[in-house]
């Protein structure tokens, strides 16, 4: 699609266009009715639509009638001039409201068009608050060594009990002890992993489907604390694979819906799974390098919501809002997922939380992180 001319000095429409798709905030070009009539990657990534559905839609139809996007384009029409809104919410049907600059103008030339820009404004700090949580977690090593040890003990006396149980006892019961032993080997294996809660060593990854993993994760879920959850999912099916360790992603993804599971209704609970792709978040790691994490994954519950007071450090060490936590496993995750070279960050407001995990692509041959 080809941008309407605008009079430049030593730049040619095939520059412009160049410039145009490399933007890195969401933009949109708007005709004298005020549909969209053109739209960068940034702004289909942002709205979830590409350019070819958008074309022609109004601004009130993508982002609301009553939003601020379209009253700002309403008074920058009046007005005949450029506007421009700091530190507004902008929200998308489905999708939490999100702290933007909103810049709104003439194109110029001989049209009426005006061009939207909206700059996020929140995902820098996020990201900057997500790795100090790796920090947080380490502080708890040696509690989790301690009580590895300590479990470590009645463990094996329940697995050699049912061992010895298992030797005089019927087929119907031998099944009962035969469950129990594989429970304490999975539980052995969990202490394992809590045992090395400030292990630092690289995360072994490999190409992991992260569709595959959320729904092991969902199934089980439905299968116990989470059946009286109403579970749905948003999945982008052309997402390629994610760079990591499956069993730990899985623990991951159990733990939040688990949370979630926990803090919503018993009977009108709902917990949506999201995955998409957004190329545009990068941060920089050590070495004078930067990490690409494309990979999205959103949780979401319609729960009572996490209280301001809280939500900055809830992936603090033994924070928690439950009476009988721990406050370990979301530090946990944290880890996990710093650990794969992503980030992890929340959101919420009373009825809607969002988990929003970032990870890696995949590539052939990265080994170790």
């Amino acid at each position: 699609m080809r941008l309407p001319r605008i009079p430049t000095r030593g730049a040619g429409p095939a520059n412009f266009e160049q410039i145009w798709a490399n933007l890195p905030f969401p933009a949109f070009v708007l005709n004298r009715a005020d549909q969209l009539s053109q739209t960068n990657g940034a702004g289909e990534q942002m709205v979830k639509i590409s350019a070819k559905i958008l074309r022609n839609r109004s601004v009130g139809s993508v982002f609301g009638e009553d939003s601020v996007i379209a009253d700002t384009v309403a008074q920058a029409r009046a007005k005949s001039g450029s506007l421009m809104q700091y530190n507004v919410d902008v929200a998308l049907t489905d999708l939490q409201p999100a702290r933007c600059n909103v810049h709104v103008g003439p194109l110029g030339g001989d049209t009426d068009d005006l061009l939207l820009i909206i700059q996020p404004t929140g995902v820098a700090q996020k990201m900057s608050r997500s790795l100090t949580h790796m920090a947080a977690a380490r502080s708890v090593v040696a509690m989790s060594a301690m009580l590895a040890h300590e479990l470590r003990n009645p463990l094996a006396g329940i697995s050699g009990a049912a061992q010895l149980l298992a030797m005089n006892a019927s087929d119907e019961d031998r099944e009962l002890t035969e469950l129990i032993q594989e429970e304490t080997r999975r539980i052995g294996k969990l202490i394992d992993r809590v045992e090395h809660f400030g292990d630092d060593r690289p995360t072994q990854r490999s190409a992991v489907n992260i569709h595959d993993v959320l729904d092991r994760a969902v199934r089980a879920a439905q299968a116990g604390f989470a059946s009286h959850v109403k579970f749905s999912v948003d999945y982008d099916p052309s997402l390629p694979d994610a760079a990591g360790d499956s069993d730990q992603l899985l623990q991951v993804f159990q733990n939040l819906i688990k949370n979630a599971a926990e803090a919503v209704d018993g009977t009108r609970g709902k917990i949506k799974l999201r995955t998409s792709y957004n190329s545009g978040v990068k941060f920089a790691v050590a070495g004078k390098r930067t990490e690409n994490l494309p990979l999205q994954i959103d949780i979401t519950d319609n729960g009572h919501g996490i209280a301001d007071s809280l939500i900055s450090e809830i992936f603090d060490p033994f924070v928690t809002s439950k009476s009988n936590g721990s406050g370990l496993g979301l530090p946990l995750v944290s880890k996990i997922i710093t650990g794969h070279g992503g980030l992890i960050d929340c959101d919420s407001t009373p009825g809607r939380t969002t988990f929003t995990l970032r990870l890696p692509l995949w590539q052939e041959n990265m080994g170790l992180l």
